[in-house]
C-alpha cells in the first residue's frame, strides 16, 4: 500500500512542476522586463568593456632575513597576506606611483580606481591588475604601482630596523662606558678580594656588551628587500571585456533568471487563486467546472452545440450525483462580489441542463434590486404554481402570482420566477411565500435553482441559505481573492449552508470582443444582451426590432427624467 502511495506521489510531481511553471507564465510581463534589463546590462557591459585594457604584474613577498637559504625560515607565518593586500591598495602606494608618473595630487583617487590586487590561495604572490582605456598607459601605471609598493614596504622595514638599532645602541653605550670606568679602577686596585670582585662584575658587563653588539650586527646584516617582481607589466594586445555577443548572452540568461525570480515573488504574494486547487482549498469543495473564455451568455444549453454547453451539462451531472444536492435538489448560485453576469449565466444554463434531463426545473431570480431575467430570456405563457394558489398576494410582495416559462430550445422548458423590485428586500426573502416557493423542490421530479446577488455585496444570499443549503460559488480567479472565498465559505457555513463546489470562468479584458459576441448572439437568436442596473432617476422601456430574417428581438432602452 505504501509503495502505491509513493508511486502516485512520484507521478504527481511532474504535473505539479508543470502547473507551477504555467502559473509563472501568468506574469510574462515580469519575465519580459527581466530579460530587457539583462540585455541592456549585457549591452552596456559589452560596449564599455571593449575600451578597457588590463595590464598585470606579480610580486613574490619575502620577510627580512640574514640567510634566505635557511631551511627553518617560514615566510608565510611572518607575512600577513591580507594586510599586504590592503597596503598595496592604500593611498600611500598610489601617491608614490603618482610621483613616478608625474601626475597631479588630485589625480591620485582616479589612479586608485583602476587598481585591483589579489592573492592567489596558498601563495605569497600579490597579483596587480590595472585597467585603463589605453593599453600602454595601463602597463605603465601597473609598473609604477608595483614599484611604489616595493619602495614603500622597503622604507617601512628599514624604518623598523633603524628604530631597533637605535634602541640597542642606546642600551650599549652606558654599558660600554661603565665597562671602561671599571677597567680604570681595576688597574688601581691591589690584588685581593676587591680585585676579584671587580673582575667578576667586568665579566658580566662584557657578556652584555657582546650580546648587544651581536644583535646590532644581525640587524645590520638583514636583507630588507620586501619582495621580487616575477612578472613585469606588458602592453595588452586585446581588450579585457568579454565582448558584445557574450555579454548579451550572459545578460539574457541573467535577465531570464531575474524575471523568473520576480514572477515567483509576485506569485507568492498574489492574493488571487493561482489554480483550481487554490479555489478548491479556499471553498473546501471541488471545482465542478471551468467555463471557456467569454462564455457568459444568458442561455447556451439547448441553443448551440458548443463547448460551453457541454461544460454546463457536465456540471449539472456532477451535481446530480452529489448526495448533498440529490437529497434536496435545491441550489443557490452566487458570485463573490461585483457583477451578477457570471452567476446568472450559470444559474440559467444549469436550469436548462436539469430540464434537459427530464427534471421540472424552476429558476428563481432572487435579485430584488435590479431584476432583469424576464427581459433577457425567451419567456412565454404564465402559469400559476402551487405556492401562488394557496395564499393571498399583497401588493408589492414577492414572489407575485406569475411564473414564466422559458424556452430552452432542444433542452425543453423550465419555469422562471422573475425578481421584482420591493421596498423591503430582507423581509421579502425571508417571507413564508419565498419558503413555499423553494419548497417546490420537495417534488421528486423537481429541481429549484436560485440566483442571488453577490455574497460580499449584499446579505440576500445568506437570508436564503437556511432553505437553499446547497451553494455553488461562481468566480473569476483573476479578480477574486483567496481571502474573499474563505470568507464566503465561513459566512455560508455560519448560516447553516454547505458549499457544494465552485465554477470558474475567465472573461476577456477587452470589452470589444464581448460586445461583438453578444451582437452575434442577437443576430442568431442564441442570446440577448445583459441588462445593467439603470442609473438613478431613469426607467427602462422595451423596444421591439424586426430583423431581416423576420425574427423579433426585444431590447431595453434607458429613459432619463428629461425624456419623459
Amino acid at each position: 500500500m505504501s509503495d502505491t502511495h509513493v508511486s502516485v506521489r512520484a507521478e504527481d510531481e511532474p504535473e505539479q512542476l508543470r502547473e507551477q511553471f504555467r502559473q509563472l507564465l501568468r506574469y510574462r510581463w515580469l519575465i519580459g522586463v527581466g530579460v530587457c534589463v539583462g540585455l541592456l546590462a549585457g549591452a552596456w557591459l559589452g560596449i564599455t568593456g571593449a575600451n578597457s585594457y588590463a595590464a598585470t604584474t606579480d610580486i613574490v613577498l619575502r620577510a627580512p632575513t640574514s640567510d634566505p637559504f635557511a631551511p627553518t625560515l617560514s615566510s608565510d607565518k611572518a607575512i600577513n597576506m591580507g594586510s599586504e593586500r590592503q597596503t598595496a591598495l592604500s593611498r600611500a602606494v598610489a601617491e608614490g606611483a603618482a610621483k613616478r608618473l608625474g601626475m597631479e595630487a588630485d589625480e591620485v583617487d582616479r589612479l586608485q580606481d583602476g587598481l585591483q590586487v589579489t592573492n592567489p590561495p596558498q601563495t605569497l604572490v600579490l597579483h596587480f591588475t590595472y585597467n585603463a582605456s589605453d593599453p600602454k598607459e595601463a602597463a605603465r601605471r601597473a609598473d609604477a604601482l608595483t614599484r611604489s609598493y616595493i619602495d614603500l614596504r622597503k622604507e617601512q622595514w628599514e624604518s623598523v630596523r633603524g628604530a631597533m638599532l637605535k634602541s640597542l645602541q642606546d642600551q650599549l653605550n652606558p654599558v660600554a662606558k661603565q665597562n671602561d670606568e671599571l677597567s680604570q679602577r681595576i688597574k688601581q686596585l691591589p690584588d685581593g678580594s676587591a680585585a676579584d670582585s671587580a673582575y667578576a662584575v667586568q665579566a658580566n658587563l662584557l657578556n652584555r656588551i657582546t650580546d648587544l653588539r651581536g644583535k646590532i650586527t644581525s640587524l645590520k646584516a638583514l636583507d630588507m628587500t620586501p619582495g621580487n617582481v616575477i612578472r613585469n607589466a606588458t602592453v595588452p594586445t586585446s581588450s579585457d571585456g568579454p565582448g558584445l555577443p557574450l555579454s548579451l548572452g550572459l545578460g539574457g540568461l541573467v535577465g531570464i533568471g531575474l524575471g523568473l525570480l520576480g514572477a515567483w515573488v509576485r506569485l507568492v504574494f498574489d492574493p488571487a487563486p493561482r489554480s483550481a486547487g487554490d479555489v478548491a482549498r479556499a471553498v473546501r469543495g471541488p471545482v465542478l467546472g471551468a467555463l471557456p473564455r467569454d462564455s457568459a451568455g444568458a442561455l447556451v444549453v439547448g441553443r448551440a452545440d458548443s463547448r460551453a454547453a457541454e461544460e454546463y451539462r457536465s456540471i449539472a451531472f456532477r451535481l446530480a450525483y452529489d448526495e448533498r444536492f440529490a437529497d434536496r435538489r435545491r441550489l443557490l448560485v452566487v458570485a463573490p462580489r461585483g457583477s451578477m453576469e457570471s452567476s446568472v449565466a450559470v444559474a440559467v444554463n444549469l436550469a436548462a441542463s436539469f430540464a434537459e434531463t427530464g427534471k421540472n426545473a424552476l429558476l428563481v431570480e432572487a435579485d430584488l434590486r435590479t431584476p432583469s431575467l424576464s427581459e433577457r430570456l425567451d419567456v412565454s405563457a404564465t402559469s400559476r404554481p402551487r405556492w401562488s394558489r394557496t395564499a393571498e398576494h399583497a401588493e408589492g410582495e414577492w414572489p407575485g402570482h406569475g411564473q414564466l416559462v422559458v424556452d430552452a430550445g432542444e433542452s425543453g422548458t423550465f419555469g422562471l420566477v422573475p425578481g421584482e423590485r420591493v421596498r423591503n428586500v430582507p423581509r421579502a426573502l425571508t417571507s413564508a411565500r419565498t419558503t413555499r416557493l423553494i419548497a417546490e423542490a420537495d417534488d421528486p421530479d423537481a429541481t429549484v435553482v436560485v440566483v442571488a446577488p453577490p455574497v460580499l455585496a449584499y446579505a440576500d444570499a445568506l437570508a436564503l441559505v437556511d432553505r437553499v443549503d446547497g451553494v455553488l460559488i461562481v468566480c473569476d480567479p483573476r479578480t477574486v481573492h483567496r481571502a474573499d472565498l474563505v470568507r464566503i465559505r465561513e459566512l455560508i457555513a455560519g448560516a447553516g449552508g454547505t458549499v457544494l463546489g465552485a465554477v470558474t470562468h475567465t472573461e476577456s479584458r477587452r470589452g470589444g470582443a464581448r460586445s461583438a459576441a453578444r451582437s452575434d448572439n442577437r443576430r442568431r437568436g442564441t442570446g440577448s444582451p445583459a441588462a445593467r442596473p439603470a442609473p438613478p432617476n431613469t426607467r427602462a422601456e422595451h423596444e421591439r426590432h424586426r430583423d431581416d430574417d423576420g425574427s423579433t428581438t426585444i431590447t431595453l432602452r434607458t429613459v432619463g427624467s428629461g425624456d419623459r
